[in-house]
């Protein structure tokens, strides 16, 4: 009896473990919220919101700063957050990030010299395939005449 009573006294123990970290994992989400910033005017509100949709985390990489929870992104956005307050321009502000991180950190890089693999490379890669592939299909397309003396001397061989 006293073993059965051990083994159901884990069980439980288990369960109500189990059920903790379940609650802590849905709870998880909200102590991750980003903290409240306010601003002076309703422009540099919009600046911030704009500026952080339209720059990218570096972490991530697929998120933009405003979406993005990363400890570099929260860094990016405090650093946004003090240059909108001083009262830069948002062109002076992206200046800045460019500058320090490249123009990878812009979703929608500058088509510049640096870029025009990025740019291009997906249009010349889909015209040469296209090339290929037709030049592929005119290949295919065209029969070969059989050469005379070749099947000459393999019936040849065939008949000894």
């Amino acid at each position: 009896m006293r073993i059965m009573r051990n083994n159901l006294s884990s069980a439980w123990q288990s369960m109500c473990f189990s059920m903790v970290l379940f609650c802590l994992s849905i709870l998880a989400p909200s102590f991750a919220a980003d903290a409240y910033v306010e601003f002076d005017t309703e422009e540099q509100a919009a600046l911030y919101l704009h500026l952080t949709k339209t720059h990218r985390c570096l972490k991530c990489q697929n998120q933009n700063l405003a979406d993005s929870s990363a400890g570099i992104a929260e860094d990016l956005k405090r650093e946004i957050y003090q240059r909108v307050k001083k009262g830069e321009s948002g062109d002076e502000i992206s200046a800045f990030l460019v500058s320090r991180y490249g123009d990878f950190v812009k979703y929608k890089p500058p088509f510049n010299a640096t870029t025009y693999a990025l740019w291009l490379g997906p249009f010349l890669l889909l015209i040469a395939s296209l090339w290929y592939a037709v030049r592929l299909s005119r290949h295919r397309g065209q029969r070969n005449e059989p050469d005379n003396d070749a099947l000459a001397r393999a019936r040849k061989l065939m008949d000894e």
